[in-house]
């Protein structure tokens, strides 16, 4: 039975110190079976961790290019100077330590129907339950002039990494009074990082060491996720600095002049001495060599289980699957995550699948002691995921300081716990 919950109740479970939090209908079993995970991000390693943890006969090889892991949620503090990298970069030795068999090797190819995943280090792994949780590609084609060449001079640093600590950079080497571009692409895309969060951390920045400069957002959409709560927070921490141009008033990209450094708009031609484009969005390179979109871009999955409907006994989660309602967000990750442990040890167990419940949580810090917040609840309903009528919801409007500075704190105990449940 779906739980009704209002948002207060929510953001007081998020605080629970148990990690079996957020599982409905936990399923225990003890049958043998190969799983293979393909990504070790947080949905792929939340996934990881729990078929362990409730299913040990089961067999669970986490197949991940990298050796460290960097979270995007919170990368954006990175560009104010308020953490480093590091306090955001995880491994995978907890993993190794309870029994999962972690390989780092580029995956190259899934054979859908023998059952095996192949790597660029030329092995081959057979399974008969496949997790594939390839996080986002950049779909460069879709809009006129734009190319992965592109990155060299107009960084997106859309995931956390070595792109962000250029972008960092980049804002440090400006002269003050200097404007920074930011693109936010067409919908859905993955969030965090999130472009205006992203224009209030680097105005966060300038406030402090370059206080003419300003930012300026060109939105494919006409509207904003939690467009009063970061207006009213431009407003108050950053007046004049940040200036947002939605796609009806012009702020669509229409073409890109990589040679002129330019961004063409309904506005005419639009520069910057700091262009951060960033790209429309689709899931990642291995999905779509594994056919596993459909003309979306994005994978399309049975909201019961989040199975593939293209290919059975596949499992997408994260990012690249298709979750309506859903945002793109790790905590929606780790949630599909749980939905696919729960549903694979059921199945090889032989007992019927539970109804699943999946949840969401977006904290944004938009400076020091000032967040907010969006919780929600999904249900399948029609075939699609859908939010539950009177559950989660947003922060206030109108907040006194305290409620904004309580909110920033909730924001990393959250990133504290689910980093935890992921990595360590």
């Amino acid at each position: 039975m779906m739980m009704n919950w209002n948002r207060r109740q929510f953001i007081g479970a998020l605080g629970t110190t148990s990690l079996i939090a957020g599982f409905p209908g936990l399923v225990f079993g003890s049958a043998k079976a190969r799983v293979v995970i393909v990504g070790g991000g947080f949905g792929g390693a939340i996934a990881a961790r729990y078929l362990k943890l409730y299913a040990p006969g089961i067999e669970v090889t986490l197949l991940e290019r990298n050796k460290q892991y960097i979270s995007c949620p919170m990368s954006n503090e990175v560009l104010a100077g308020e953490r480093n990298l590091d306090s955001l970069t995880f491994g995978y030795a907890a993993h190794a330590a309870r029994g999962v068999n972690v390989v780092h090797d580029e995956v190259t190819a899934i054979d859908a129907v023998k059952k095996t995943v192949m790597t660029q280090g030329g092995k081959n792994f057979a399974y008969d339950y496949l997790v594939v949780a390839p996080g986002i590609d950049f779909d460069y084609g879709a809009i006129e002039g734009a190319s992965p060449e592109m990155e060299k001079t107009m960084l997106h640093a859309w995931k956390a990494g070595e792109q962000t600590l250029q972008l960092k950079k980049q804002l440090e080497a400006m002269k003050n009074g200097g404007l920074v571009i930011i693109t936010s692409p067409r919908r859905p895309y993955r969030c965090p990082p999130g472009p205006y969060e992203r224009a209030a951390q680097m105005a966060s920045y300038f406030k402090h060491h370059k206080p003419k400069s300003k930012v300026l957002i060109l939105d494919h959409g006409d509207t904003m996720p939690k467009q009063a709560l970061f207006e009213e927070s431009w407003k108050q921490l950053y007046p004049g600095m940040i200036e947002w141009v939605p796609g009806n008033s012009g702020g669509k990209i229409l073409r890109v002049d990589q040679k002129k450094r330019t961004l063409v708009t309904d506005m005419g031609e639009q520069t910057a001495d700091i262009i951060n484009f960033v790209p429309p969005q689709r899931a990642g390179a291995i999905a779509q060599m594994a056919g596993l979109t459909d003309q979306s871009g994005w994978c399309p999955i049975d909201p019961m289980t989040m199975e593939s409907t293209i290919h059975k006994g596949i499992y997408v989660i994260g990012d690249a699957a298709v979750t309506n309602d859903i945002p793109k967000s790790a905590h929606a990750a780790a949630s599909q995550a749980k939905v696919v442990v729960n549903a694979i040890v059921a199945v090889t167990s032989g007992k019927p699948v539970p109804k699943p419940q999946y949840t969401n949580a977006c904290y944004t810090v938009v400076g020091p002691d000032y967040g907010f917040s969006i919780v929600g609840i999904f249900q399948p309903e029609g075939g699609k995921l859908v939010s539950v009528k009177g559950a989660g919801g947003l922060s206030p409007v109108g907040a006194p300081a305290y409620v904004r500075k309580a909110e920033a704190e909730y924001g990393y105990s959250w990133l504290k716990n689910i980093t935890t449940e992921a990595f360590l």
